[in-house]
């Protein structure tokens, strides 16, 4: 997958038509909107508002054949990926959530992240001195990391072709979207159990919202309080 623009010159994109988007590089953390995956350096920014996606986002093909990672099926580039529910499918190289755009297969439920399109079946990575070649998926087997030294599950690694080194497919991205270039970690990804407790406060703080907006301020606000002080209604009567 190759990509070329010339800074300066505005583009546009099928996602975000209604404004223009021009080549900037900075050495900050961002958050592609594309992908909705992280990156530092060159992006295509959007003046008008947040949007910004990585390079190889901005200029993803609308089709892939014969990918290296994908042989037996052509691969159509895809703004949202498969729904899953109330969760997120995954992708097949690297093994974290699709959120937004991906390569889909359009004969099996193969798909990848955009930064994983440019992974190869064999690569070399500034981190290692030795040729490293991608393994096969390991179902539910837990994996070592020379690049983060922390063990996961799911995802595919590389191994290196003459010594024990191995690194997550998901960790050698680092070097493909300006993470590693630009010394900075890339980001923990938040426990699904944060992400959950942090959706259901909010649906309580607005149900509590509407509650007090219904009822009148007075009596919602005592309400909350009791709440708070871990004191309900009914106990509240109770001691009378």
């Amino acid at each position: 997958m190759e990509f070329s623009a010339q800074s300066g010159t505005e583009f546009r994109h099928q996602t975000h038509s209604n404004h223009p988007l021009r080549q900037a590089t900075l050495n900050e953390l961002y958050l592609c909107s594309g992908c909705k995956e992280y990156g530092a350096g060159t992006r295509y920014v959007c003046q008008e508002c947040d949007f910004q996606l990585h390079e190889f986002c901005m200029f993803s093909p609308q089709l892939l054949k014969d990918h290296p990672l994908h042989t037996q099926h052509q691969l159509l580039f895809q703004s949202k990926p498969r729904s899953a529910g109330l969760s997120h499918t995954k992708c097949d190289i690297c093994g974290t959530s699709a959120k937004g755009f991906v390569f889909r297969c359009r004969t099996c439920t193969f798909q990848m992240h955009p930064c994983c399109a440019l992974l190869s079946t064999d690569t070399n990575l500034t981190a290692h001195i030795h040729p490293l070649k991608l393994q096969p998926l390991m179902q539910n087997s837990v994996t070592s990391c020379g690049q983060c030294g922390k063990k996961r599950v799911g995802g595919r690694i590389y191994h290196c072709t003459t010594c024990d080194y191995q690194i997550h497919a998901v960790c050698s991205k680092a070097f493909l979207n300006g993470l590693q270039v630009n010394g900075i970690p890339t980001p923990e990804k938040p426990s699904g159990f944060a992400t959950a407790a942090r959706v259901a406060s909010q649906v309580i703080v607005e149900f509590i919202g509407g509650l007090v907006e219904g009822i009148g301020e007075g009596v919602g606000d005592a309400i909350v309080d009791n709440m708070v002080g871990g004191r309900g209604i009914i106990n509240r009567r109770g001691t009378h």
